[in-house]
């Protein structure tokens, strides 16, 4: 099982944001990030405040990316 935050990157670059500015008004730490950077899991209360501050919804900035099968 795997996550992408490609849609998070996505929404970033259309609204005219940087990771920093989301670390910033967010105060979420920059650790959070590179976790987020990295596909990694992170936790809701997160997501809740990225949805918040830029009015999406959770389909909007993480995915799930189903691996295949050896």
């Amino acid at each position: 099982m795997s996550i992408s935050y490609n849609g998070l990157w996505k929404l970033l670059i259309d609204k005219n944001l940087k990771k920093v500015d989301l670390i910033e008004r967010l105060e979420i730490s920059s650790s959070t990030i590179a976790k987020m950077t990295k596909n990694e899991a992170v936790s809701l209360r997160v997501l809740e405040k990225i949805c918040r501050e830029l009015d999406c919804d959770f389909g909007d900035i993480i995915h799930y990316v189903k691996e295949e099968e050896a």
